[in-house]
């Protein structure tokens, strides 16, 4: 074939690849809207009068501009969970990390396009706990004729996992940061938004999701939840694990699934039971000894199609309910995250330029001259390396990065823990308690191979952590429990086959090593998705420079960027 006529269809093809995209268009006008649970009415803050937020579903590859108009009292932010953002930090949501709030009466458009994923993600509100009542799915499908690396299912279902409050969550945060106790749990699990039979004034509104036997569903699972990892199960069917955190994954069968939240999980359930009612419930993974929690179950109800009334109120017969395991069933949770893996052999960026170190984990503050409402008059905090995050409040780090700011970040966070101790012995010393609080990042060159191990600490208590960062997907090399040693845990490293995430949860009193390339520029936050332990800290930012031209560099800042 001649060289112009080879050039001239290959220029076709990729502009057919191209025409195919699309640009989606949305608006959200953030506003209270009146929704009542187990028998109250409360005003919560929604999108569009919807709770769950409105689902958003593109190809890869397509456009997204979602204009988010605030109608209600509250600053706002809109974070698009797990998006990379290549070179649209500017559009990643988090409040003063990269940009400034959507006042009251304000609006902005974020403004970004998906590259290279597919699968299950979730948009959410980043700003103090608003994200309690505004969440939504987001559904990436393959792009053009493309279809997935599996049997294509008769339907999909999206489910999120919730919280709920007989209270305004943001009173409840604001109440718990003014005595420095923690804050109270929510008074009900939802699945969709609703906390299904279990409880009071809710059986009539329980989620049900009609399926035909011999057919295959899609779960798309999301947990939404503020502050509580799950354990689900559906009553006497099998899930088929096919992708978490919109990357896919070799499918194994597992009767009951752990997701933290921030975490997404395919699963194809086949309808192969007798034609009957059966319960999708989850309650919580609660790895912390003596740490309150929300120990109620959600359900909702997966109905065969009889061709006839069943019932499955009073009258009717019950469904099916599935056995859960105990709340603190580590071993169950462990088996599960460990059994994910990428679908075949993948390349691992290597070699590796930062060989990161960082503890994750609670402490106490003292409060000098009063007596505060945590452990002996203390106040709670959580840290990495002992350094507790502060927000900026006037201008976002990423500003203050791209206009050269001063005084309003640092770039020396510690590349390991400023002091070495047995991080997981049950009488840690007293003076290891007390995080320092600041605002500092960790710069990385652009193109830089990362690897970080993250260890639990058992300060205060040790739990399991879903550490989520921003910006990027990850290797997930290995986890255990204890101090992580590197002359024998390194040997257990899976250099074949990891799972990629953009949530991990670093075990309870445990460790997991992460690896990733620094190829997006911007600033990129890093914090544990248990909202209550971000809000004490824990959390930090990676700072990545441009690397050479315009491909390898931030985009400059939208016209409408919002303003402190």
């Amino acid at each position: 074939m001649a060289t112009w006529l080879f050039s001239l269809l290959l220029g076709m093809s990729v502009l057919f690849a191209c025409t195919n995209a699309e640009v989606h268009k949305h608006e959200f006008i953030i506003q209270e809207t009146p929704v009542k649970r187990l028998c109250n009415t409360h005003n919560i803050i929604t999108v569009n009068g919807q709770f769950p937020g409105p689902t958003i579903e593109v190809k890869e590859g397509d456009t997204l501009v979602i204009n988010v108009v605030n109608q209600a009292k509250y600053n706002v932010t809109i974070h698009w969970h797990g998006i990379r953002q290549k070179r649209t930090a500017w559009a990643d949501g988090p409040e003063f990390v990269t940009q400034c709030p959507v006042k009251p009466g304000e609006s902005y458009k974020y403004r970004f396009t998906i590259e290279g994923q597919e699968g299950t993600l979730w948009w959410h509100a980043h700003s103090s706990w608003l994200r309690a009542t505004v969440y939504g799915a987001l559904i990436i499908y393959p792009r053009g004729n493309n279809s997935y690396p599996f049997e294509k299912p008769s339907r999909e279902v999206p489910v999120l996992l919730g919280e709920w409050w007989n209270a305004n969550p943001i009173d409840v945060i604001n109440e718990a940061q003014r005595t420095g106790a923690a804050p109270n749990v929510s008074d009900a699990l939802t699945i969709n938004g609703q906390p299904g039979d279990l409880f009071n004034c809710s059986s009539d509104d329980t989620i049900t999701i009609p399926v035909k036997a011999g057919e295959t569903t899609l779960f798309r699972f999301i947990n939404s939840a503020l502050n509580t990892e799950m354990f689900v199960s559906i009553a006497n069917h099998k899930m088929t694990v096919v992708g978490a955190d919109a990357s896919y994954l070799k499918p194994f069968t597992t009767s009951v699934i752990m997701i933290a939240p921030g975490q997404t999980t395919d699963v194809l359930v086949t309808m192969d039971q007798a034609i009957a009612s059966y319960y999708i419930a989850a309650h919580a993974y609660a790895s912390a000894q003596g740490v309150a929690f929300d120990n109620t179950t959600t359900t909702a109800i997966l109905e065969y199609d009889c061709g006839c009334t069943a019932k499955h109120g009073p009258g009717g017969i019950p469904p099916i309910f599935p056995s859960l395991p105990a709340f603190n069933d580590t071993n169950t949770a462990t088996a599960f995250t460990t059994s994910l893996r990428s679908p075949s052999k993948v390349k691992i960026p290597e070699p590796v330029d930062e060989d990161l170190f960082f503890t994750v984990g609670l402490g106490l503050l003292n409060c000098p001259g009063k007596k505060c409402g945590g452990p002996n008059g203390t106040r709670f905090a959580a840290s990495m390396n002992n350094f507790s995050f502060v927000l900026p409040s006037e201008v976002s780090i990423l500003q203050a990065h791209q206009y050269g700011l001063e005084g309003v970040f640092t770039t020396d966070f510690p590349a390991k823990p400023p002091v070495q101790f047995d991080y997981t012995a049950q009488n840690i010393s007293q003076a290891l308690y007390q995080p320092v609080k600041s605002t500092k990042v960790y710069p990385l060159k652009f193109g830089s191979v990362v690897q970080l191990v993250l260890q639990g600490t058992s300060i205060v208590a040790g739990e399991n952590h879903p550490i989520h960062i921003h910006g990027y997907d990850f290797y997930i090399l290995a986890e255990g429990f204890g101090n992580f040693d590197p002359k024998k845990d390194t040997a257990k490293f899976n250099l074949v086959d990891p799972p990629m995430r953009n949530t991990v949860g670093v075990p309870v009193n445990g460790w997991a090593v992460i690896r990733f390339m620094a190829d997006n520029p911007g600033v990129w936050l890093m914090h544990c998705h248990l909202d209550v332990h971000i809000t004490w800290g824990l959390a930090m930012a990676f700072l990545v420079d441009n690397g050479v031209g315009e491909l390898e560099s931030l985009e400059p800042p939208p016209i409408d960027y919002p303003v402190c």
